[in-house]
């Protein structure tokens, strides 16, 4: 019965993290805040999805979030270099 209590004020301040996470991505003054913002957005997902991986007692939502950590990685630092550099690829 705890555990139920807890993963749902879990998700509840996830969802508002990423609501003010997504905010950030679409109003940020620049955009190194974009791109943390989005970085930030996917450790949510992750966060989301390992919690309602615990809610429903699946193992699907943790390979998810393995996809994702994966994903979100590569993006954050596929930008950064864009950011940086003007071009990804040398």
């Amino acid at each position: 019965m705890i555990i139920y209590i807890s993963l749902t004020i879990a998700l509840i301040v996830i969802a508002v993290a990423m609501g003010l996470c997504a905010w950030r991505l679409l109003k940020g003054p620049d955009e190194v805040d974009r791109v943390l913002a989005l970085d930030t957005l996917s450790i949510n997902a992750i966060a989301l999805l390992v919690a309602l991986g615990i809610w429903f007692e699946t193992t699907i939502n943790f390979e998810a979030a393995l996809l994702i950590a994966v994903l979100g990685f590569i993006t954050t630092v596929a930008l950064s270099k864009y950011l940086i550099r003007g071009d990804i690829v040398e």
